[in-house]
């Protein structure tokens, strides 16, 4: 069964990061996708951009010169013909390659070019190098994450690269090709991933316009300074979550320790030290499984921190289908109930059969 994107046409310039995350998204919900690979990139070794891995899935591979003008006509001959554009690379890059919005909207004035950068396409910083780290740094992120006296701790690079970044995109995406649909007209997509995690810390910039929040680290609601909100070390040195916020959660929670819940006021931030002492105290006594099992199925909300090798295995996991084997991926997201997405192959085309592709 085809995925709500059946019949969108995009093409997706090879990039790291953001780049195939936004088309891994968009394929997996049926968008036809087609990827043009540059023969040779020097990517350095420490990143791994295959074409095979679970990322990359789900598109029809194409490898282009862009410095050749005949590779460049065959890029143009397939983006007459596509609905949408992604591309990664640092502002001036394409237009450069002859392959910038203006040349491309001459082409097909109707098609959805979204661009993924770290800050933008314009600023003082938008032709310089950056990461994910980078970029949530800029944002005000970075630095409510972490243990208080330490330096900030990097979240792997989810907040920038692929919250900020690609997922930004396959949103922006979607809204440009619903705005065609209506108008006949395309547009440029501007997805920073400066903006997009800087988008994602809307909470937290109210909660401290409001008082709610304090720029120190560590001492506040939702950074891990809440006894009711963090992770404690289990005796077999494995760890569990603890997310209960609400009054009643936290009761649970301690009526499953065999702590009085009322001895303690949860609004009362001089009591969260001796508090996580006390829940940490009785965590430690029970293995991280023991405590999985005693919660399942309660309103603690206590979960088993688990590793990426383990998280395909639980009962709950298992019995969404959340992860495909062979190797372990996550599985399409979200989900639909009349066109569910599928987590395609890989293919590789000529560039003849990539113009066939669409003819």
């Amino acid at each position: 069964m085809a995925g709500p994107l059946s019949g969108f046409r995009i093409v997706e310039f090879e990039g790291i990061g953001p780049a195939p995350y936004c088309g891994m998204l968009l394929s997996d919900l049926g968008a036809d996708i087609i990827r043009i690979a540059r023969p040779s990139a020097n990517r350095g070794p420490l990143i791994v951009h295959g074409g095979d891995e679970p990322i990359d899935r789900g598109r029809a591979l194409v490898t282009l010169n862009l410095k050749d003008p005949a590779d460049v006509e065959t890029a143009l001959g397939l983006l007459e013909k596509a609905d949408g554009l992604i591309e990664g690379l640092r502002p001036g890059v394409m237009e450069r390659l002859g392959l910038g919005p203006d040349s491309v909207h001459a082409r097909n004035p109707k098609l959805v070019y979204t661009r993924i950068t770290g800050w933008g396409q314009e600023g003082p910083w938008a032709k310089t190098a950056g990461h994910d780290l980078t970029y949530i740094a800029l944002s005000g992120a970075l630095a409510a994450m972490g243990e208080p006296g330490r330096p900030p701790t990097p979240p792997l690079n989810l907040i920038g690269d692929y919250g900020g970044g690609g997922l930004f995109a396959a949103y922006g995406m979607l809204a440009g090709l619903l705005h065609a649909q209506r108008t006949g007209e395309g547009q440029v997509v501007d997805a920073a991933m400066l903006d997009g995690s800087a988008s994602q810390m809307a909470m937290i910039y109210g909660m401290l316009a409001k008082g709610r929040w304090t720029l120190e680290r560590g001492a506040n609601l939702l950074d891990g300074s809440a006894p009711f909100y963090r992770c404690y070390t289990c005796a077999d040195g494995n760890y569990v979550a603890v997310g209960s916020i609400e009054p009643q959660f936290f009761k649970a929670l301690m009526d499953g320790l065999g702590l009085n819940a009322a001895d303690w006021d949860q609004a009362d931030r001089s009591q969260w030290p001796a508090c996580a002492d006390a829940i940490a105290a009785v965590l430690a006594t029970q293995t991280r499984d023991h405590w999985a099992d005693l919660f399942d199925g309660t309103d603690a909300c206590v979960a088993p921190v688990l590793t990426v090798a383990e998280a395909p295995h639980h009962p709950h996991n298992a019995a969404r289908t959340s992860f495909i084997p062979d190797p372990y991926q996550p599985a399409p997201a979200p989900r639909f109930s009349a066109t569910p997405g599928t987590a395609g192959d890989t293919k590789h085309l000529t560039a003849d059969a990539a113009l066939e592709r669409w003819s």
